[in-house]
């Protein structure tokens, strides 16, 4: 009698702390839609906490820092959830690191010393035509359409408008800087094919904190081999290059990151790489509201080539036969 009282007891309270389905339905929207706000507003303002973290903290040790952090707090995650790598992902992982952090941020944190925030994350967004370009280079297979066909040449009209305009009328500074950026959003397009090359299997949260730590301390070591220290001083950083960099670490890359992998897990690609429209123009309106960037109709106008261009890459590539 005991146990049959006990065991009703117990169904009373998990019934009570159980959501009931509307709660749950409730639960999941807001997870939905904060998740999707933080991949279109987190990451699109991180182009301008970049800007502010390289002010007074050199781009290098500002970038290491910001992933080593990030990557730290993901592996400690993946050791609760008893995740553990194996020497395959490790070693996949340094090659990977290096295209995408050490390269492709590095290469952003350098040059947003000189290039306002919002060129430079329109220049990012060039990434998928270079990702579509060096993916039928890999599998030989040169398949276009009209959408794929015309968002490429939207796409390097609007960074050829970007360079030629925005980036050398402003001087060899931001034209070098500008140049700097493409470079990195090649070899983050060169790292995501080789990522799907490599057929490297594991958990996406493990592989992500190891590719981190890797990139990580590769750009704190070429830092410290250019000597980025020389002159530099924690008492000389700014409150606001610190606040930056606390942004970059916790919401850029934990937060968004996080609910990145979240979307993934739930959603279609498709739907998740939306982020990529959103981005440059939320970079664009913060860099203009925050930080006084000029937004001429030329900056109007590549922006939109370079949306429209990304949207008809991807839409371009959904259509072919078989994916690249």
């Amino acid at each position: 009698m005991r146990e049959s009282m006990t065991t009703k007891s117990m169904t009373v309270v998990e019934a009570a702390l159980t959501p009931a389905p509307s709660a749950r339905l409730r639960l999941n929207r807001a997870a939905v839609v904060v998740s999707f706000l933080s991949i279109y507003l987190i990451w699109g303002s991180t182009y301008l906490a970049i800007r502010y973290a390289v002010e007074t903290i050199p781009p290098l040790y500002t970038a290491g820092i910001r992933h080593f952090t990030a990557g730290t707090i993901l592996l400690l995650w993946c050791f609760a959830k008893r995740l553990r790598p194996t020497w395959a992902q490790i070693r996949a992982s340094i090659i990977i690191g290096t295209f995408f952090f050490l390269i492709g941020h590095g290469t952003l944190h350098w040059a947003e010393q000189k290039v306002p925030s919002g060129l430079a994350s329109l220049l990012v967004a060039s990434e998928p035509l270079w990702v579509f370009l060096l993916s039928a280079i890999a599998a030989k297979q040169w398949r276009l359409n009209g959408p794929l066909l015309a968002g490429i040449v939207l796409g390097f009209g609007g960074v050829g408008l970007l360079m030629g305009r925005s980036a050398l009328a402003s001087g060899p500074g931001i034209f070098l800087g500008s140049l700097a950026v493409l470079l990195g959003a090649f070899s983050w397009a060169v790292g995501i094919v080789y990522s799907r090359q490599s057929h490297l299997s594991g958990h996406p949260l493990l592989l992500s904190a190891l590719s981190l730590l890797a990139g990580s301390l590769q750009l704190l070591l070429v830092g410290t081999i250019t000597r980025e220290y020389r002159g530099f001083s924690l008492a000389s950083v700014s409150p606001r290059s610190w606040l930056a960099l606390g942004y970059l670490i916790f919401f850029g890359s934990v937060v968004a990151f996080t609910a990145y992998n979240w979307l993934l897990e739930h959603y279609s690609p498709t739907l998740v790489a939306t982020h990529t429209y959103i981005n440059p123009l939320v970079a664009v309106l913060l860099g203009w509201l925050l930080a006084g960037e000029a937004v001429t109709l030329n900056v109007l106008l590549s922006t939109a080539l370079v949306i429209g261009a990304v949207i008809l890459v991807d839409r371009g590539t959904a259509r072919l036969p078989q994916r690249l």
